[in-house]
């Protein structure tokens, strides 16, 4: 029997209308800034969603948050359809969601003590007394590896990594069963990240949390994924999962993917890779191109790309992929 989903998206879209006058507004135009996405997580599971600037992660992951209102499509968790969710179930379903965004400064108040920073989540939503609180937040610290007399300091008596720590505690709080982590360490000096990437795995398979990350470096994807979807322009161009994800890397399908791949540092300073460079810059949302999307900059595009609209096409058992090449 296959496992529920934790989290499931069927077909997600979020359309951004442009507007024209002052008084009477009229609607001239929409903003696709996510078309179409669907994807699964798997409980204990990472998925990362990889892409361009304008890609479309960060709506589809303010989407999960319930911070931005969908246009389209279903988001389903534990199998039951959120949009239908009444108030309790609401409040329940933002607590077993949390974040963890790429600049942890900017989502803490410099005027609170961290103790107060991580202990905020369970001020608002639980009935602990305030001794529950104070050991919990302590045993918080703990597992983040911070240190007891940290509690009492300020956001900027500490190093980003050190923020970043603080970030994931609070998100800790209320034993949440997802956490989308938006970036959690590009912000971070290099010597930092693994640190950090580490702190994350271990929280993952300690407590079985699910992660949807969104992600630009590769190497981050590949060390913390279970499963991957490369994103162009408000769609999934091409996915793989558990055996076909070293696939996915070993042998991208996409043009896309290849681009992205070979734009990558290499793991080892004698490996050599084919270069991919791609034309111009990645069309707006307010008027994709016709038929596949990716055309106008494809060193492989043909007349059909042009007008037709790829299908998803299976190139392995969990590996699929968006592109005429495979038709």
């Amino acid at each position: 029997m296959t496992e529920t989903p934790i989290l499931e998206a069927r077909n997600l879209k979020k359309h951004y209308p442009v507007t024209h006058g002052l008084v009477m507004q009229k609607t001239v135009a929409w903003v696709r800034a996510v078309d179409g996405v669907s994807f699964a997580i798997r409980p204990g599971e990472t998925l990362s969603l990889v892409g361009e600037s304008g890609a479309g992660k960060t709506t589809v992951a303010k989407a999960v948050l319930l911070l931005e209102e969908l246009s389209g499509g279903e988001l389903l968790f534990d199998g039951k359809d959120v949009g239908h969710f009444g108030r309790a179930e609401l409040k329940d379903y933002r607590s077993n969601v949390q974040a963890v965004f790429q600049d942890p400064w900017g989502s803490m108040n410099p005027r609170m003590r961290v103790k107060s920073i991580i202990a905020e989540p369970l001020v608002v939503n639980t009935t602990m007394t305030k001794q529950e609180i104070t050991s919990k937040v302590l045993e918080l610290m703990a597992q983040v590896g911070l240190r007891p007399d940290q509690a009492e300091l300020y956001p900027h008596e500490f190093s980003g990594g050190q923020r970043q720590r603080i970030a994931v505690a609070r998100a800790l709080a209320l034993n949440p069963r997802l956490v989308v982590l938006d970036e959690p360490v590009s912000a971070l000096d290099v010597s930092i990240r693994a640190q950090i990437m580490n702190l994350l795995k271990d929280i993952q398979t300690q407590y079985g949390l699910s992660y949807l990350m969104i992600a630009h470096n590769l190497a981050t994807v590949r060390y913390m994924s279970h499963a991957v979807a490369i994103m162009y322009l408000g769609e999934v161009v091409e996915y793989a999962d558990g055996d076909d994800l070293d696939d996915l890397f070993a042998n991208p399908r996409h043009p896309y993917t290849r681009a992205l791949m070979s734009a990558a540092l290499p793991t080892h300073p004698d490996d050599r890779t084919d270069e991919v460079v791609l034309s111009g810059e990645m069309p707006s949302p307010l008027n994709p191109p016709a038929g596949c999307h990716f055309h106008p900059r494809c060193p492989a595009a043909m007349d059909i790309c042009r007008k037709v609209a790829p299908r998803v096409i299976q190139v392995g058992d969990s590996h699929t992929v968006s592109c005429h090449l495979y038709d």
